[in-house]
């Protein structure tokens, strides 16, 4: 046996950080003896990992599950958990104190505490030792492969039938002079903040930026956030993009779209942007520099090649729709190999991977057949699934819109939340649903009826007999379906009708 030696640097060094660290890269881990051979090896350990090491193992094939950081990934350490406990700390104060007023360096030194806190209590569920005794073998170091069939961390070599690189995404640094001479904040080192900034500048109109600047513009810190796009949610719908912009400038949040940077330095402390804005040249200074300019895959030092798999930097690892790459022994699943960079997603490929890989033999799953849904957590929230008008019209894809306002919706206009709306995209003439968009508080909770109705094929007029309880925002998907239902009272049906019942009187 060999001692790993797992890059476990999380700051600060508090209790909660001490416990998630204890969970998923234990100091002084002892990897155990590797095997004579594996039935299947996982090469990282963020949601699609630990999903394809449980699944497998849990069926009773011998699986090894190597993870060079910490278990857990991006989502448990430094994305969907941490992000989503910071956006409830800054609602539940904008609600006690309202907005624009800025709390103390002690209550953020407090609430940051807590985001922590909330990170550590979930850490149990990806540790190294709940996966030890789901009989996985656990291996904490680098790995690189030797071979079609073989791949090396910590001094020994792992033989393997089947493999899956699940090695997730890394921040991406633009290419903007002087950034790589910053130490600028990433998601993965946002939540690592002890002392509040005055101002904050975020480089990325993207979901991670503008949730992360809602939540600190509501904390009283100045946020500029610029997006060099025409708009904020490039892939959401282009009314959801403005209502979002609305209630972020309602909230203080400084917003500059068409904002390309120009140039980055720190001086004094201070860092100072150049952009390109309204055709002219201006300058920004910040306290903090967060950049949330996209994701790129982690595919360095895999040494692939050795392994005959196909991957490109930006693209990451080739795969096919069952998710086998260029090797045939070789899966990929999660933001590696996904266009849809989603804890969701990570975890609906780790299960195709399963049984691709071992019960391939019996018929194999495609990822095309998925039908995924995506949120992001602002407020309101921005849901969305399937088709995009923008999609369909690429695509030669006919479609008809039904559209119902939040204002239409009888609990949001109790709550004073009328701002939003629900689109079903039809195929022309039928009921078929190929896409949705939801713009409301809770819009991610309500996306999933519209998921199930699109995955197993039924229309709007089966939802129409759905009872939806009232009052509910998720009255407004019932609406859309009586909307619908409105539609096929044709004026000669009608008449036929109103000819029926004037015989019936």
């Amino acid at each position: 046996m060999q001692n790993s030696q797992a890059n476990s640097a999380i700051s600060p060094d508090a209790p909660h950080n001490r416990q998630l660290l204890e969970a998923v890269s234990p100091r002084g881990y002892t990897n155990p003896v590797a095997a004579g051979r594996y039935n299947l090896v996982v090469v990282g350990g963020g949601t699609a990992g630990l999903v394809a090491a449980a699944g497998a193992s849990s069926l009773g094939a011998k699986v090894a599950l190597i993870e060079r950081r910490h278990l857990g990934g991006d989502c448990l350490n430094f994305g969907c958990v941490p992000s989503k406990a910071l956006l409830y700390e800054a609602r539940m104060l904008m609600m006690r104190q309202g907005t624009g007023k800025t709390i103390s360096e002690s209550d953020f030194q407090i609430l940051m505490e807590r985001v922590r806190s909330a990170r550590s209590g979930l850490a149990h569920h990806d540790s190294v030792e709940r996966f030890a005794g789901l009989g996985v073998d656990v291996f904490l170091g680098e790995a690189h492969f030797r071979g079609p069939r073989i791949v090396a961390v910590a001094g020994q070599s792992l033989r393997f039938s089947n493999c899956v690189i699940a090695t997730g995404t890394r921040p991406t640094c633009p290419a903007v002079p002087g950034l790589e001479r910053t130490e600028f904040l990433t998601n993965e080192s946002i939540f690592e903040l002890t002392t509040m900034p005055r101002r904050i500048c975020i480089l990325g109109g993207g979901p991670i930026g503008c949730e992360l600047g809602q939540a600190f513009g509501r904390l009283g810190i100045e946020v500029t956030l610029l997006e060099a796009g025409s708009r904020l949610l490039p892939r959401d719908d282009e009314e959801a993009s403005a209502i979002v912009l609305k209630a972020l400038c309602a909230e203080g949040v400084q917003v500059r779209t068409d904002s390309h940077a120009q140039g980055v330095e720190m001086s004094g402390g201070h860092w100072h942007i150049r952009i390109d804005a309204d055709d002219a040249t201006q300058a920004i200074e910040c306290d903090q520099l967060l950049v949330c300019a996209g994701r790129t895959p982690n595919v360095a030092g895999l040494n692939l090649e050795a392994a005959g798999v196909e991957y490109d930097e930006t693209r990451g690892v080739h795969v096919d729709a069952t998710l086998r790459t260029s090797n045939s022994r070789i899966y990929a699943a999660g933001d590696v190999a996904s266009p849809f960079r989603f804890t969701h997603a990570a975890d609906a490929g780790a299960r195709i991977v399963i049984q691709n890989a071992l019960f391939g033999f019996a018929g194999r799953r495609k990822s095309t057949s998925l039908v995924i849904p995506w949120c992001t957590y602002t407020d309101p929230e921005v849901a969305h699934v399937g088709i995009t008008p923008s999609d369909a019209h690429q695509n030669g894809v006919a479609l008809d819109t039904i559209r119902i306002g939040m204002d239409s919706v009888d609990r949001a206009v109790i709550e004073g939340e009328t701002e939003g709306f629900l689109k079903v995209h039809l195929a022309r003439g039928t009921d078929r649903m190929l896409g949705a968009t939801i713009v409301c508080k809770n819009a991610g909770e309500m996306i999933g009826e519209i998921t199930l109705a699109i995955s197993k094929g039924m229309g709007l007029k089966a939802i129409a007999s759905v009872i939806h309880p009232y009052p509910t925002r998720s009255d407004a998907i019932r609406k859309a379906a009586d909307a619908y239902n409105r539609t096929r009272l044709t004026p000669p049906l009608r008449r036929v009708l109103e000819r029926f019942f004037a015989w019936r009187r």
